[in-house]
């Protein structure tokens, strides 16, 4: 079976200090698959750009900041994440440095810097299968991470991953 994903970017925006991450708090529109949830940045990837142009263009969107550093951490397949069952695949970027202050709130929520820890740890509301990644995220280990986490019915059905 041929495999056509939805490709996007998912962005978290390290503070200068690096203990805080910027997050969206997802409670603009009640109609949301994310309402309530906390996330990264980010978005579906347009035609004419590659996945960096794309990151860059999603964080200076969503939060009105310039990107100057970033780093891919790793890529994460999810058959069935989709609204309607769509397959996604993305690539998971850590923004190192930036320019600009951060908006306050975009069109999904509001904007707020949460406790690394906090996120690692999994206390505050996120996808399901966020838990399982994000450790690899924010690791000292430099080697990017490749995953696959198939979701159905909004769960994550399994989780494995290749580091190099």
């Amino acid at each position: 079976m041929s495999y056509a994903p939805i490709i996007g970017t998912l962005g978290y925006v390290l503070s200068p200090d690096r203990r805080f991450v910027l997050m969206v708090h997802r409670i603009a529109r009640p109609d949301d698959q994310a309402f309530g949830k906390y996330n990264g940045l980010g978005g579906k990837m347009e035609r004419d750009e590659d996945v960096a142009a794309c990151m860059k263009r999603e964080i200076h969107e969503e939060a009105g900041i310039e990107v100057t550093a970033m780093q891919l951490r790793g890529t994460i397949s999810w058959p069935g994440f989709g609204k309607h069952g769509e397959d996604w695949l993305g690539f998971v970027f850590l923004i190192t440095a930036f320019e600009g202050e951060p908006a306050a709130s975009n069109h999904e929520g509001v904007l707020e810097w949460v406790p690394v820890q906090r996120v690692i740890n999994n206390e505050i509301a996120m996808w399901p299968g966020d838990k399982y990644f994000l450790p690899l995220v924010f690791g000292d280990d430099p080697r990017q991470f490749h995953g696959v986490m198939p979701y159905q019915n909004g769960q994550p059905v399994s989780w494995h991953y290749t580091l190099f």
